[in-house]
């Protein structure tokens, strides 16, 4: 096994990272910046206000995108488990 090899199997994982982070932190972004303008325009600096609405907005993402993060996950992990073989060689 050479090193393109396993950079390879390197930037494959760092794109299945990406495709199952992305679902969650992009909502939780928006909501932030969302809460963040609302707060700036009515002065209410209150902590709660900004935390409940996005850990709301997290699990909803993690109900609807869940399924398909875990897919993505177990996929990767076979493929995995699958070149086993080719490394002992």
């Amino acid at each position: 096994m050479d090193a393109t090899y396993f950079i390879g199997v390197g930037r494959e994982a760092l794109w299945v990272l990406a495709l199952v982070t992305l679902p969650v932190l992009l909502p939780a972004l928006v909501a932030g910046l969302v809460l963040g303008m609302v707060q700036a325009a009515t002065s209410i600096n209150e902590a709660t206000l900004t935390f409940v609405p996005k850990v709301a907005v997290v699990g909803i993402s993690l109900v609807i995108f869940g399924s398909m993060m875990l897919g993505l996950l177990s996929d990767f992990t076979l493929s995995i488990f699958e070149r086993i073989p080719d490394l002992v060689k």
